[in-house]
């Protein structure tokens, strides 16, 4: 409400955050009419599980946008919530442009600056995608949603793309293709502004506690490709075709080799982010796989590894190390990507009304609910009981050994009650045994 009512230009904030406890889109709409022009929109958010496709259509009740499962999945949470607040602002003639965006730990953190104007605002189509991501072997391909080309007086014509990039299957594998977005499709960094906030954090170093981690992070954000959305993994790679996996220097050297760009993902430890094909990595990993063969025999003709490796590659990649390939902030073996602190580190419970109480009663009722699926020590007493009310078949026909540790009865029984009783097989499993370990196994068993 607040955000609301300072609309007026006058009113606007310089900075506004967003840091609520899940998702933020119950405010996207009042931030990006409150922030000033060029003013700074910090947007957090820790409803990773839905961005991460977990719940695409819940992603979409919220972002505009169908989020998919995949191992660049972080990257595609920034993009999503990017998309997201250049949609808003377009409703009031406004766009952002991103300054940084960072996937850490369990959240997503995003700063974008808010600018006024009608003709950047018809460009935005035109910055946005669609995802056509194989089931199969995780290709994928982007789709603009608009298209922005130069026309006569150094005018610029806007119009629909035309698509779709792909078959209707997946030319490496065969299989369909899912689709995903849209999503930003431009640059997620600014590096001028990158660069800025590395030096003043290398000028005073003291001034945060998390000095080495912040220089890590933004080293390898000033590395990566810019024009590149998304990224592949290599045990992504490798797991696909059922070979074993190579070294990261070993692939990045083999694009390097093929003529083609490569870089890291900051939101990723093995990432492969590169403006080569999916055609050039699987014909790379082709090249690998005849250094490590796979045992053919042990593939399903209609897997996508056998029909990937079913095709002889046309590019003869060269796997010799290259020392561009090594990136600098490997090199100077810089705090890149953050270990966890602790055993299961992650999102912390809601806060709730009532501080220590209520966590205590949280507490209480989890204990309470502990092995709630677990059949209660009286059940299993009375149905020990139950079963010592049938005769045992091995006992009457003179073959049954265990004596007292039978789970039946050995009571001689008149014909009436014998003719009544419905002896069923004793439980096979020990832990099923009444009777605690020393019983032996159900009939059947030697």
């Amino acid at each position: 409400m607040l955000m609301y009512q300072h609309q007026k230009a006058s009113e606007r904030f310089d900075v506004i955050d967003l840091d609520p406890y899940g998702s933020p889109a119950p405010f996207l709409d009042a931030a990006v009419q409150a922030v000033s022009e060029g003013g700074l929109l910090c947007v957090t958010c820790t409803d990773m599980a839905v961005l991460a496709g977990n719940s695409g259509e819940t992603c979409y009740s919220k972002y505009g946008a169908m989020a998919l499962k995949s191992r660049a999945c972080h990257e595609m949470a920034l993009r999503i919530v990017l998309h997201s607040l250049d949609l808003h602002a377009n409703c009031y003639q406004r766009f952002v442009v991103p300054l940084l965006s960072i996937s850490a730990d369990f959240y997503v953190r995003i700063f974008v600056r808010v600018f006024t104007g009608q003709a950047k605002v018809k460009a935005s189509a035109s910055k946005q995608a669609l995802v056509f991501q194989c089931v199969g072997c995780g290709a994928f391909h982007l789709q603009r949603l608009g298209k922005a080309s130069g026309a006569s007086g150094g005018r610029v014509k806007f119009s629909a793309a035309c698509g779709p990039p792909v078959a209707p299957e997946c030319e490496h594998c065969g299989q369909r293709h899912q689709l995903g977005g849209p999503m930003w499709a431009e640059p997620l960094h600014d590096l001028d502004f990158v660069g800025r906030v590395l030096e003043a954090v290398s000028a005073n170093p003291g001034r945060f506690h998390t000095a080495e981690r912040i220089r890590g992070v933004l080293s390898v954000v000033a590395e990566e490709l810019l024009d590149v959305p998304l990224y592949y993994t290599l045990d992504q790679l490798s797991s696909t075709i059922r070979c074993s996996t190579p070294r990261l220097l070993q692939l990045r050297s083999a694009l390097l080799h093929a003529g083609f760009r490569v870089s890291l993902s900051h939101a990723c430890k093995n990432a492969v982010k590169t403006d080569a094909p999916s055609s050039v990595l699987w014909d790379i990993m082709r090249c690998w796989e005849k250094e490590c063969p796979v045992k053919r025999e042990r593939l399903s003709e209609t897997s996508p590894a056998f029909r990937i490796l079913s095709v002889e590659p046309r590019l003869q990649a060269n796997f010799t190390i290259r020392d561009d390939a090594n990136p600098s902030s490997r090199q100077r073996g810089l705090k890149r990507f953050q270990a966890n602190p602790e055993a299961n580190w992650g999102p912390r419970p809601r806060a709730r009304p009532r501080g220590k109480a209520a966590g205590e009663a949280v507490e209480e009722r989890r204990k309470l609910l502990q092995n709630k699926r677990k059949e209660p020590e009286e059940d299993l007493a009375q149905r020990a009981a139950q079963l010592k009310t049938f005769p045992c078949k091995r006992f009457k026909e003179g073959t049954c050994q265990r004596g007292e540790q039978c789970c039946y009865s050995h009571s001689p029984l008149t014909p009436k009650a014998t003719a009544e009783a419905t002896p069923t097989d004793c439980p096979e499993a020990p832990d099923q045994n009444p009777l605690g370990p020393g019983a032996a196994a159900g009939p059947g068993e030697d």
